[in-house]
Formats: C-alpha cells, structure tokens, sequence
C-alpha cells in the first residue's frame, strides 16, 4: 500500500515515520520499499524539508546489513522472553524426512507427558493432509491406557474455522500435534507448544534469469529459520526442538534465508520502479542486488508484454506499461486485465485474476476427499482449472456466498470472501483507467483467448511422450493431479505455477489454440520454433 502511495509521491510527504516490522521476511515489496524509504529519506535532507525517521524491526535479520545500508544506523536490542530449549540432531543424515517426521511424534507421544504439544514443520498442503490422515489411522490402533492425540493441520488455504482450532486447547488425556507450513514460524504463537520437530526443509521459489523460469520447489532452510522455528518450543515454559538433520548438515544451511528478490522473476519490481521514475534500474539502491541478467531478464519480459521499449539502452514504460503498473499485481495478470476489452471479457478476467491473488479458495480434507470430489464435479469445466475457479465463484455469488452452501461445497467462504474484495479493488482501478468493463457470458473462448495473451510466456507444449515441454526452456512437465485437465491432454495450453515435488507440474491450467499464442507474441514464437530442442 506504501509503495502504491510513493508512485504519486516519492518523498511519502505525508509521513514523519515509517515502521518496516517483520524485515526479516524480504518480500519483493518491502525490498523496494526499503530503496524507496531510503531514497526519500536522502533527498528530503537534501532539500532541507522535514526528516524521515525509518524504524526497521525483526525477531531475526542481518543486522549489520541492515545498519550499513542504512547509512550506519544505530542498532537497538530488545531483549525478549525465552525459556531455555533443548535441541537434538538426527545422528545421520535422514533420506525420507517425512517418515523421520512420524517416527519422531509417535517416539515423543510414547515418553512425554499428554499435556504436551508437539508442533510440526512440513512444506505444503498436500503433505500436511496426508500426514494428518496418516497420524488419525494410527491414533485410531492405539491400545486403551496409552496418551492419546489429536492431529491438526495448519496452513494459509485452510478454512478460517479450522485454524482456529489449534489454538484451543485439546481434550483431556489427548495432546495436539500440530502439521504446519512455516506460517507458524513467525507470524502465530500456539499456545502449549513444547515440542517442536523441525523437517529443516521450505516451499520456495526459485528462479533462473538464463531459462525464465520460475520453480517452486521444496529446499532447505537457512540457520535463521532453524532457529525460528527451534523459538516456537519455548514461548511459554522450556521445550525440545527435534531436527531431523545432523549437526554437520545443519552447520552447511546459509546463514540467512535468500532475499526473494535475489530468487524470483523481477518483472514486477522492475515495472515498478519504472513507474516510480527510476532512471536506472540497473544501478538502484537494492539492500541485497539481484543479479544484472535477473533484471536483464525482467526488462525482456516486460518488453514481449508490451510494457517497456528499449531506446538507446534505456528502458521506457510504453502507455500499455504505465496503466499496468496501476495494478497491484504482477505484470502478467495486470496485462490480462487490460487486453480483456479486445475480447469482450473484463468482468470474467477480474474474476479470474482476483481468484488467483489470494490463497486456494477450494479445501480438500484427506478425511472427506470423495464427497469433495463429488461435489467439485459441479463446477469441474473441461477449459480447465481456471474456468473451473470461474464457475465456482458463480454459483458462490448465485446463492449470495452463503456459508451452508461452502461449507457443503468444500469451498473457503473466507478466501471467497476475499476475492470479491479483491475484485472489487481491481474493477475501482480498471474503472479510473476507462477500461471498458464487458462480459463474454458463455463466450468462454473469449475468455481463454485472453489468457493466452498475457501468460504466453508460461505455454506448455504437448510432446509426443504425452508430456510437457514448459516455457522457452522446454523445461519437461506433467500435469498436476489435482488439475481439472488431468485426465486429459490438450496440444497446448497456458499455466500459473511450476511447482516441483518428485517431478515438476504445472498448475492454474488453460488450454489454448496454438494460433492464439502465436497472434499474442509473433516473433516471440518463432525465435521459440527455431530454438534447438533438448
């Protein structure tokens, strides 16, 4: 929202002081921010108007980076609150960190007392749901007499009503072990938590400027995580962090997490910092410097979506640029918005694009995936999983989001509710921009066409093996299983997100018509056609 503010006023006049909390977390917009804050700082020296104090704060960061780059700021420590933890390492390295993970609560459930937590660190939702499922068969086999427990999950898609769950306290005789993604940690405390088992491994992205391609894959933690997440065992009384790695493996993590801008496509900063009239993006003040061929890369992106000329070397935000970084969104999806009037489907794109900005608005609990399945054949749409996304929030606005009907629809009332926030925000900005706003209706190739517009640079190709050749790359992919096109293999279609697991799927599918592609970037394609094939 701040840096929405310092596109029209990029010495944030308005402001005496800013707090950036949580700085540790280096997401692509608090890194801009930083250079932002930085920049208005300096210049309102300059020109002897009112100082700009910045208040940078964090439970763990590199402080001496932060002090250097902030000119030599004094560094304050506050001492907080914490009971003496025991840590224990894996004595050798453990090749399936999902099975050390059930041996190890069923070891703690076996020798520590009942009313004693146990908080899990796993990588996603899939993985959660399965090992919640797998911990309630085996609880169900306990003999009579031994501690009981409840497993619970904890991610960002679940329902609102289920994470709420793990904060109350479980029934007597049972303990709660809790399977959650690193939202738990830094942004919660979970009361009764003593024991913590840390997998040591994240869902990150990853992204490579050479290939243009963006990954999220399961890796390692930084020390700074371990530590976070050994922090979790003693908020409330001494507790016991269990790593599943060994010493030595835990002594090669880096030191702290990789800042997201030195690991993911710039196309949004770049595009930003265009708006915000940097002259050279290449020599702006980033606390951590992304590669040149990261921002080259970027810079070529922006130009196959017609948001930037090259002239002379320099980089220029075309009219299509300037209205597109008018959206907080990244450049693609603002660029579905706005080539939406040229087929009719503006209304469908804004709900499309709002859908997708916000975590999954579809639960699937392990425990009831059939009647999920079945009542997700409804709105299952052969065009794909985001046609599919379309007809849910239909029929979710037919019945006026009425929470029975989510409930009975596995659908995330909450994350729905938030996506018509979302859109509403998106259709006040397209309205200030003129953009005509229109509805294709039961057109959905129009909407499609569309699609395939603005994510031309994530097509998939289908090879005569029956899989995948991803990108310019022609990286090799599958179809994800939880896609609506599993069962089927279009010739060509767009996606949202690579995510690599045991292989690397594609989901957010579309399929396209080859020609449509071709008609949205031209020489694009035929640099693409005439690329040797791996």
């Amino acid at each position: 929202m701040l840096l929405r503010e310092a596109l029209g006023d990029p010495l944030l006049h308005k402001y005496s002081v800013v707090v950036l909390d949580e700085a540790h977390e280096r997401s692509l917009p608090t890194e801009v921010l930083f250079g932002v804050a930085k920049g208005a700082q300096r210049r309102r020296k300059e020109a002897g108007k009112a100082p700009l104090k910045v208040i940078v704060m964090s439970a763990t960061m590199d402080v001496d980076l932060f002090s250097q780059y902030f000119n030599g700021a004094p560094v304050l420590y506050l001492e907080g609150r914490q009971h003496p933890i025991q840590i224990f390492y894996a004595k050798q390295p453990q090749s399936d960190y999902l099975q050390a993970a059930l041996v190890t609560i069923f070891q703690i459930r076996q020798e520590a007392p009942a009313s004693q937590d146990i908080l899990v660190f796993l990588t996603g939702q899939e993985e959660i749901e399965a090992m919640t499922k797998t911990c309630r068969d085996i609880a169900k086999h306990l003999p009579d007499g031994t501690p009981q427990m409840v497993a619970m999950p904890l991610y960002a898609s679940l329902p609102y009503s289920q994470q709420m769950r793990v904060f109350q306290a479980a029934p007597k005789g049972y303990r709660k072990v809790i399977l959650s993604t690193n939202i738990a940690e830094t942004s919660i405390t979970i009361p009764g938590i003593k024991y913590v088992v840390d997998t040591g491994m994240v869902k990150a992205k990853r992204y490579t400027p050479e290939s243009g391609l963006e990954v999220l894959a399961v890796q390692r933690i930084s020390k700074a995580q371990a530590w976070q997440r050994a922090g979790r065992a003693g908020r409330e009384d001494s507790g016991l962090c269990y790593r599943l790695y060994t010493e030595e493996e835990f002594e090669k993590f880096e030191k702290m997490t990789v800042p997201e801008i030195q690991r993911c496509n710039l196309a949004s900063v770049v595009l930003h910092l265009l708006a915000l009239r940097v002259p050279n993006v290449l020599t702006f003040d980033f606390m951590s410097k992304p590669s040149p061929e990261a921002l080259q890369s970027a810079a070529e992106h922006l130009v196959l979506l017609g948001a930037v000329d090259r002239k002379d070397e320099q980089l220029l935000l075309t009219p299509l640029g300037r209205k597109m970084a008018a959206f907080p969104l990244e450049p693609k999806f603002a660029k579905t918005l706005l080539t939406a009037p040229r087929f009719h489907c503006t209304e469908e794109a804004l709900t499309v694009v709002s859908l997708l900005s916000v975590d999954s608005v579809l639960h699937n609990p392990p425990s009831r995936r059939e009647e999920a399945q079945a009542a997700r054949r409804k709105f299952l749409s052969s065009e794909g999983d985001l046609l599919t996304l379309l007809n849910v929030y239909r029929a979710f606005k037919s019945v006026s989001g009425n929470r029975e009907w989510c409930k009975e629809n596995f659908v995330n009332s909450r994350n729905m509710m938030l996506v018509s926030d979302v859109r509403a925000q998106l259709r006040d900005i397209c309205i200030k921009l003129s953009v005509p706003l229109e509805s294709c209706r039961s057109d959905t190739s129009a909407l499609r066409r569309c699609l395939a517009h603005s994510l031309f640079l994530q097509s998939a190709e289908l090879q005569p093996d029956g899989s995948y050749a991803a990108s310019e790359a022609r990286q090799p992919a599958a179809i994800h299983p939880s896609s609506a096109l599993f069962h089927s293999r279009p010739a060509c279609l767009v996606y949202t997100e690579l995510l690599h697991t045991s292989k690397c799927y594609m989901r957010g599918l579309c399929p396209v018509d080859p020609e449509w592609l071709f008609d949205a970037a031209p020489e694009y394609f035929r640099r693409r056609l005439r690329a040797p094939k791996s």
